[in-house]
């Protein structure tokens, strides 16, 4: 018995996150029911659907793809304009989506797969993947602008996370660089450059996490070898626990803190509490001095 969203990620519907969006818009079945989130199931017993459509686990595919420029990183033209898709240069059956988008203009690897989890954990900010670039850009580039680029740019009111960045080349007509980021935002080369005021004539991706494109040439593909497919898993597993790990400090310096207001405030309070109880006994004691007082006067006369 399984979870409904790590089934449907496990088909190639996409990252379990997704697939719950899909659970919670009531698009997925279980022997006829509406599913809920947090429900099991059994494929092997139980009838599960999506959409009106039987969920059939397919056994996962890893297939790198070197992308050519004119080449959409979509599964279908949207426009309806006729372009060629990813889709349409891997001439296999099955659910197969991309991982780490190119634009139409830019080259290099791509990996394809049905594997919903993986491509989560490889494309999410958060798991930080290295994602590296050769890029020609127009004209010399100066070190002020390149320790610009490093740092962060803004860009729609968020600045770009620090990216390594390396000459290869300089000539006075361009510049080579080699550019390895952590994130990826839609055109997010393309639009730093033109920010800081330069053309981007050629992007090629040549690494997504572990993968490293080699031996396909632009247009081609091929599945991954096994120890290709090990990388992958190690590099997602062993950030995913990295992951955790942060967050699981973070939770416990929340709780330190929290415990140690907790015990300040404790101890403010017995503090306070004591303060009282001495005044209240120094106000007795005063109070037993004044009777004394006045009795003496009162024998006295």
């Amino acid at each position: 018995m399984e979870r409904l969203q790590k089934l449907l990620a496990q088909a190639g519907y996409g990252s379990r996150r997704q697939c719950e969006k899909f659970i919670e818009a009531g698009q997925v079945t279980v022997n006829g029911k509406v599913a809920q989130l947090g429900m099991k199931a059994d494929p092997s017993i139980d009838k599960i659907e999506i959409r009106g459509q039987r969920l059939t686990i397919e056994p996962p595919v890893y297939i790198m793809l070197n992308k050519p420029v004119g080449v959409i990183s979509s599964l279908e033209d949207e426009l309806g304009e006729g372009r060629t898709t990813v889709r349409d240069l891997i001439n296999l059956p099955g659910h197969l989506y991309p991982v780490g988008r190119l634009d139409k203009q830019s080259e290099g690897l791509i990996l394809m797969t049905n594997d919903g989890d993986m491509a989560h954990k490889l494309t999410h900010p958060r798991y930080e993947h290295p994602k590296v670039y050769r890029v020609k850009i127009e004209g010399p580039l100066n070190h002020e602008t390149i320790n610009q680029w490093r740092q962060g740019v803004w860009l729609e009111g968020q600045k770009t996370a620090p990216a390594d960045i390396v000459i290869t080349h300089q000539h006075p007509d361009y510049t080579w660089l080699t550019i390895t980021m952590y994130e990826g935002r839609k055109r997010q080369i393309r639009r730093v450059a033109a920010q800081l005021e330069y053309n981007v004539r050629k992007l090629i991706r040549e690494q997504l996490g572990p993968l490293t494109l080699s031996g396909v040439k632009p247009g081609e593909w091929r599945h991954l070898t096994k120890p290709e497919i090990g990388l992958l898993r190690e590099a997602t597993q062993s950030r995913k626990r990295a992951v955790q790990r942060k967050r699981g400090t973070k939770d416990t310096r929340k709780k330190l803190k929290k415990r140690t207001y907790q015990q300040n405030k404790n101890k403010d309070s017995r503090s306070s509490n004591k303060d009282s109880r001495s005044s209240n006994k120094d106000s007795r004691n005063s109070n037993k001095n004044s009777r004394n007082n006045n009795k003496r006067s009162s024998n006295r006369s």
